[in-house]
This record gives C-alpha cells, sequence and structure tokens, in this order.
C-alpha cells in the first residue's frame, strides 16, 4: 500500500515537471469543458478499506479567465483490508475553480479549487450508507491547444462529521468548447526595400488589431477594470482614476479634492454623521443634537451671546437666542447636556474660572426657569482653556466669552 501511495506521488509531481513547457494556447472564457481522468484514493487507515484506482469524469463552465465552476463524479472499487469484502464508493460533488492566468505562460494555468459533494457505500453496511463531504486542493492545466490539454489534480477530501480524511491523486485531459480567446496578436514587420542610389522607402508595418473592448485604451490582456464607462480617463491598469485617493472613481466623485483618510459616502463626499453641517474629519463635537446651532468646529454653541469682558449677565436682547436653544431642548426631552463657560485670557486664571462657572450656571438657570428638566443639564465652568479662537485680537477674544452646550449621552 505505501509503494502504491509513493508511486501515485511520484508520478503527481512529473506531471507538474512535465507541464514546465511553453505553448501559445490558454484558457478560454465562456467555455465548456469536459475533464475525463483516473488516479488513485487513498482512504485514511482507520477505515480499514484498501487504496485503489479511481475514475470519473468532469464538467464545467469557464466564468471567465480566472473562475470557473465544475460538477465531478467518480467511483472507486475497492475491498476491505484485509479483503474480506468487495466495495463500491462513488462520490458527487460541486466546486468553484479559481485559475491562476499568466501572460508570459498562458498555456500552463495552475488553479485552486473548494467545494461540497455526496458519497455513498456499497454495500452499506460499509462506512454508513451515504454522507456528505467538503473538498479542497489545487492542480495545474496544460494546454496543448485551445480545445484540448493535460490535467493534474489533488484534493483532500473531508466527511461532514469529521470521522475520516481522504486523500485522491489524478491525472487526466481537459477538453475546451465553445469559449471566447483574450489574448493580443503579434506584430508584424514587413521588410524595408532600399535601392541603391535611390532614397529609401518609408518603412511599412502591419500591427494586428489589439482588442479593447471597453475603449480605455488599455488592451483587454491588461486591462484590471473591464467595462469601464466611455470617456472615463483611466490609469496605466484601465481602471478609473481616484485622484484624492478616497476610494470613489473622479467620475463618480462629487467632492475631489477630498483630505487622505477622510470618510467618504458613495459620492465622494465626507461623512457627516450628525448632519450639522460640519463634516466629521472636522467635526470636534460629534453627536449634535438636529437642529442645534454649531461653530467652524462643530461644537454646538449658543450663537449671538459674547458676555462683556468680567460679566456674567444675561439680558433680554439675549433671550431669542436662548429660546432658539430651549426648542431644541424641548424636542429631545430626554438629552441630557452639559453647560459649558468659557472666557478669553485677560485677567487673573482664578477670577476667569469663576466667571466661567457663573455664565454656565446662569444659562442653565434660565432653561430651567422655562420648563427643562434639572435633572438633564448640569453646568461647568473652563476659565480660559480650549480657546475657540486667538486671544491675541479683540475679534477673537469676544468669540471665546462663550457657552458651549455638550450632549452627553
Amino acid at each position: 500500500m505505501r509503494t502504491r501511495k509513493r508511486l501515485s506521488v511520484v508520478a503527481f509531481l512529473f506531471f507538474f515537471v512535465l507541464c514546465a513547457g511553453y505553448g501559445n494556447a490558454e484558457i478560454l472564457s465562456e467555455a465548456l469543458t469536459i475533464s475525463p481522468f483516473l488516479g488513485n484514493y487513498h482512504f485514511e487507515g482507520n477505515q480499514d478499506i484498501e487504496d485503489r484506482m479511481t475514475f470519473g469524469l468532469g464538467i464545467g463552465y469557464n466564468i471567465d479567465k480566472n473562475w470557473a465552476v465544475e460538477a465531478v463524479g467518480n467511483m472507486v472499487s475497492t475491498e476491505t483490508d484485509p479483503g474480506a469484502a468487495d466495495i463500491d464508493v462513488r462520490l458527487l460533488k460541486m466546486e468553484g475553480l479559481y485559475h491562476f492566468t499568466s501572460g508570459n505562460h498562458p498555456d500552463l494555468v495552475p488553479y485552486l479549487g473548494a467545494g461540497l459533494g455526496g458519497f455513498n457505500f456499497s454495500p452499506d453496511e460499509w462506512s454508513g450508507d451515504a454522507g456528505m463531504f467538503v473538498n479542497y486542493g489545487g492542480g495545474v492545466k496544460y494546454f496543448f491547444n485551445d480545445t484540448v490539454g493535460l490535467r493534474g489534480d489533488i484534493r483532500h477530501i473531508i466527511s461532514f462529521n469529521d470521522q475520516y480524511n481522504n486523500l485522491m491523486y489524478t491525472v487526466g485531459l481537459v477538453f475546451q468548447m465553445g469559449g471566447r480567446k483574450k489574448s493580443v496578436e503579434k506584430t508584424v514587420i514587413e521588410p524595408v526595400p532600399v535601392k541603391v542610389e535611390e532614397p529609401v522607402q518609408e518603412p511599412v508595418s502591419t500591427t494586428a488589431a489589439v482588442r479593447d473592448s471597453d475603449g480605455d485604451g488599455i488592451a483587454d490582456d491588461a486591462d484590471k477594470c473591464e467595462k469601464t464607462p466611455k470617456g472615463v480617463k483611466v490609469d496605466a491598469w484601465g481602471c478609473p482614476l481616484d485622484q484624492d485617493g478616497d476610494g470613489v472613481a473622479d467620475f463618480l466623485d462629487k467632492c475631489p479634492n477630498t483630505p487622505v483618510g477622510a470618510p467618504v459616502d458613495p459620492n465622494g463626499c465626507p461623512l457627516d454623521t450628525d448632519a450639522d453641517g460640519v463634516a466629521d474629519y472636522l467635526d470636534k463635537c460629534e453627536n449634535t443634537p438636529a437642529g442645534a446651532s454649531v461653530d467652524s468646529r462643530g461644537c454646538w454653541v449658543i450663537q449671538g451671546i459674547q458676555f462683556v469682558s468680567g460679566k456674567s449677565d444675561i439680558t433680554p436682547e439675549f433671550y431669542p437666542v436662548l429660546d432658539q436653544v430651549l426648542s431644541v431642548l424641548r424636542n429631545e426631552p430626554d438629552l441630557k447636556v452639559e453647560i459649558q463657560g468659557y472666557t478669553d485670557s485677560k485677567g487673573a486664571l482664578a477670577l476667569n474660572q469663576r466667571l466661567s462657572e457663573d455664565r454656565a450656571t446662569r444659562i442653565m438657570q434660565y432653561f430651567i426657569d422655562n420648563g427643562v428638566d434639572a435633572r438633564n443639564l448640569s453646568a461647568k465652568g473652563f476659565g480660559p482653556s480650549n480657546p475657540a479662537a486667538t486671544n491675541d485680537t479683540p475679534e477673537g477674544r469676544a468669540q471665546n466669552r462663550r457657552v458651549e452646550l455638550k450632549p452627553v449621552w
């Protein structure tokens, strides 16, 4: 038994070496394939079944030059170890194949495969009447021409209950019927006629047409992105350009020049998850509630209230601004908010800290007096920290004397 297994492995490796030559044939897209084969089926030792020759047939379809599907049936006529009874094992499987094609050697095609199948034993007292299995493995195809080639294959077969792990080595033929070839014809250059003491004629060259199905200027055999829309600019691989690198091709990108790393939507525009008008990659204050007025940082600021330096008074002219915030809070009765007071950098730090707390507390009390649940509000002062603008100009200091609202989720 061990000698037979070694011979099977040697024969399989010899087939791989034999296939290392070069030819002009290749795998054909949209072709029907028929693959008769024979080989050796190895049963795991705990099954007490002799390893024997197997034979079968595969019928498949090449979806394109890489992907294919195939239905395979095979049979093993064997006997129990040490020969007490004859057993026939029949296997039927459906699987997918992925071919690794090469422009330099289109006739030599390694592949991987995996799929599901079923088996049955006759008589059924051996290893159960029937069962299901998964299999995986690989192989190589070598085409003599566009119609026929050699094929070698090795598979690991595992039953669903994981009781048995079997191996199958096979060699055979593969026939292709129909399909289409995606290759570039060779360039033919005719010799340049020259006459003594006469002007040299212009060289005459004839180049066979190169197929470019989508008309993007990249030949089909080099095109990594087939069916590019007409007129779309492409790179050297035939793929639509994406100059800002956001994953959305330029011809679909509604927001070109998006900063590197910024998350975008299907239109190539920066995401704005809380819909506050500030893109997520710029938003310093996420999850702003609907209707809230934000600044350029995306933070909920009570717009229009800029306190007099050193003061925390709320005058009636500010009530309409505060009432806009009230409407948001009333629409979100379960929303908890931290009211944050800030100052500019002028004055003593301790004074600014107390002043920022007073500003936040007065705003909070206004909301409570107008019906907002006090349990949903808190006030906190931050003094001159976290400035929204520069403190070097009067305008910047005015922006820093502010109150922000931070949702607490």
